[in-house]
């Protein structure tokens, strides 16, 4: 044991090192990309076959390259930003293990050329989600949690299998390049039925919808948040997740030569965005805000998919992916920051109503924090501004409906993402163990169910640290230290010399990535703007990938300019109202004094009143679908298994059991009719012939009159 955690560090930095070498290399690949390189592919036989034949390999084009930039770049600052989070866990290699499986599987999967390929690697995505998930596997949370996720996306992947199926049935290939291609000649000589195309087509993003939290199969994201953090929110955020949209991409040029699933995709896509939009209002956990951040943004990314804006999905989910893993890394640092104060249990940790105040003691965490809101915002000229914007105008124009659902969530995402920013680094710092208490005034329209219940929570469960490990009980608290298992080991005196009644910023080592993070925060976007060169195309970002996928890559340089202005102000405006609503309600403002912000809430209570509290708990409940899940799949599933189990036992063992025992009854019955006396046999012979003639001449006397 004491050998095994002398080398860990070593693990860690050689995991670190031969990632740090990939990603080298795909900012390499992308450069040649970016240069006009053409596509290559490396094709080997696999399975030789008459009947069968399936090529392994890679191919680098230029969505390829840009989803492996994505990946290594992430993957690197989580495993640095893991490296002090995770050094006082007895899991650290085996957390190490387990993330350099993932960080693998996601590159092999961004790299298949074909579909096997990429279904064999999602499954070892899969897999390596369940080990994260439950990566704490002795809480029953993170337990149930990752039986969760395994479930959910088991039934994306049989659909995605299905699909699979259906589409070699009409191809004969599993290679993506001769699958559309023979699929496009099939559709246009009329030697394939829509009736038959249109439902493999369906059954494929079954996939993409679990694997990226797309409704109806999303409810597996939130409680994926009970990992370790650096695992559960940077990659469940901004890589693993993508996956799905990333498949969707990748069969685009299938999918847009049917209407009825493109249709399907937009609509799938809009749900999901505003849905989870929604049901983060109402959230107290930190992190499960933004696992229901990532689920709004990637909803954007299907709409955006499936409204053929080929190019703003790609877009979107390069400049989505950086300012989540910072505002999800910095979110660690946050908790990080709060443990010492009211323990290591989530439900203490992660509560926003107990934080609060926390940018004056984390300054380099809540800037970095700050800018990573602001860009999931969409306020320019941060990244997701550009690429969010592009989806807004082209949903509108696509579907008016559509439109406003992308707009709606857009002010939705300003004022979820500002109030959970307001509630936990500005104000006061609610969380006040000298005092034992934390402050009861916490928002306007959840005060009296949110800050009250927070309040009774924490006169009982924020004693100081001192008193807290001095009276520690394994059997009451095993749940609360099972996160940080070997802070158990620290003793007593060591612990009251380190606390502080404040929380501390984060060390050098994890606050290292969310400062690197920034850059591409500040600068990816700028990718997507046009460059007025003609030899460059509309924008560098159109010069990677293919003009003739996009819809939206005709740009009127004259009219570019008033259109764009135009979409922004629209696009910006919404959110920066929803902004405002949000700083008004939860953020400090000088110019409104707090006495006559509390009248005002009261009157804004009544006004509101039933609606209000509807909308809350609704919220709060997420929209009650995981109720609804658990009513009509699990418990519906035990009822179906007892009605199964009553019938095979009463029922098909009955008849079973009846037979054997007529026959053994029966076998009694003759026994006894052995005696082995011949007067018996004759009695016996007698009396059979009597009643055959008797049946004989009864049938001859009805027939034969």
């Amino acid at each position: 044991m004491k050998a095994t955690k002398s080398l860990r560090r070593t693990y860690a930095i050689i995991s670190t090192l031969l990632l740090s070498i990939a990603m080298f290399i795909s900012f390499d690949l992308l450069w040649q990309q970016i240069a006009g390189s053409p596509t290559y592919r490396y094709l080997w036989s696999w399975i030789p076959d008459q009947d069968v034949t399936l090529e392994v390999g890679y191919p680098i084009d230029p969505l390829t390259s840009i989803m492996l930039v994505l990946v290594t770049t992430i993957g690197v600052t989580v495993m640095i930003h893991s490296d002090s989070y995770m050094s006082h866990d007895q899991g650290y290699v085996r957390f190490f293990a387990y993330l350099s499986l993932s960080t693998a599987s996601m590159l092999g999967l961004v790299i298949s050329p074909n579909s096997i390929q990429i279904y064999i690697f999602r499954e070892l995505v899969g897999m390596c989600s369940y080990l994260l998930i439950g990566f704490w596997f002795t809480r029953p949370s993170a337990a149930n949690a990752c039986q969760k996720a395994f479930i959910t996306n088991r039934v994306g992947d049989f659909g995605l299998l299905l699909g699979t199926s259906g589409f070699y049935w009409i191809t004969g290939s599993f290679k993506f390049e001769d699958l559309f291609e023979r699929f496009n000649e099939s559709l246009a000589n009329h030697e394939v039925s829509l009736f038959l195309a249109t439902p493999c087509a369906l059954l494929f993003p079954l996939g993409p919808v679990a694997k990226s939290a797309q409704f109806p199969l999303h409810v597996w994201l939130p409680d994926a948040m009970e990992g370790p953090t650096p695992i559960s929110a940077p990659i469940h955020a901004a890589t693993m997740v993508a996956a799905g949209i990333f498949l969707v991409a990748r069969m685009f040029p299938l999918f847009k030569t049917l209407p009825l699933v493109m249709s399907s995709i937009s609509w799938v896509g809009g749900v999901t965005a505003s849905l989870g939009a929604t049901v983060a209002l109402a959230q107290k956990d930190l992190k499960r805000v933004l696992a229901y951040s990532t689920m709004s943004q990637l909803g954007y990314m299907m709409l955006a998919l499936g409204i053929g804006s080929y190019r703003a999905a790609s877009f979107h989910l390069i400049t989505h992916a950086y300012p989540k893993a910072l505002s999800s890394p910095g979110s660690g640092s946050v908790i990080h920051s709060m443990e010492p104060i009211v323990g290591y249990c989530p439900d203490k940790s992660q509560n926003i109503a107990l934080m609060g105040g926390l940018r004056k003691y984390v300054p380099i965490t809540g800037t970095t924090f700050l800018l990573g809101t602001l860009s999931l915002c969409g306020i320019p000229p941060l990244a997701c501004f550009w690429s969010k914007d592009e989806i807004i105008a082209d949903s509108w124009l696509y579907f008016p409906i559509l439109g406003w659902i992308a707009r709606f969530t857009a002010g939705l995402t300003g004022f979820y993402t500002f109030r959970m920013y307001s509630l936990t680094l500005e104000g006061d710092f609610r969380a006040n163990p000298s005092k034992n208490l934390i402050s009861s005034y916490v928002s306007p329209w959840e005060n009296s169910r949110f800050g009250t219940s927070s309040q009774k929570q924490t006169d009982s469960a924020l004693p100081l640290a001192q008193n807290r490990i001095e009276s520690f009980d394994p059997s009451e608290n095993i749940q609360e230290f099972s996160d940080k298992n070997v802070k158990n080991s620290v003793s007593t005196q060591s612990s009251r010399e380190e606390y502080s009644p404040h929380p501390k910023e984060s060390d050098n080592t994890m606050l290292f990535p969310l400062l690197i993070l920034t850059i591409p925060t500040l600068l990816v976007g700028f990718i997507g703007v046009p460059s007025y060169q003609e030899e460059m195309g509309p924008d560098l970002l159109s010069h990677w990938l293919d003009p003739s996928l996009s819809l939206s890559n005709q740009i009127n340089y004259e009219n570019w300019l008033l259109e764009f202005i135009a979409n922004a102000t629209v696009s910006v405006g919404t959110a920066s109202l929803g902004i405002f609503t949000a700083s008004i309600l939860y953020g400090p403002i000088p110019f409104f004094p707090r006495d006559l912000r509390q009248k005002t809430d009261l009157q804004l209570e009544g006004i509101l009143g039933h609606f209000s509290s509807l909308l809350y708990n609704w919220s709060y409940s997420r929209g009650y679908i995981d109720g609804y899940y658990n009513i009509v799949f699990i418990k519906g599933t035990r009822i179906l298994a007892k009605i199964i189990s009553f019938f095979d036992q009463w029922i098909i063992d009955g008849i079973v059991n009846g037979v054997g025992i007529s026959g053994s009854f029966g076998g009694e019955g003759s026994r006894y009719g052995e005696g082995g006396r011949i007067s018996y046999y004759l009695f016996g012979f007698i009396s059979g012939t009597i009643i055959l003639l008797l049946v004989v001449i009864n049938y001859k006397h009805d027939f034969f009159p």
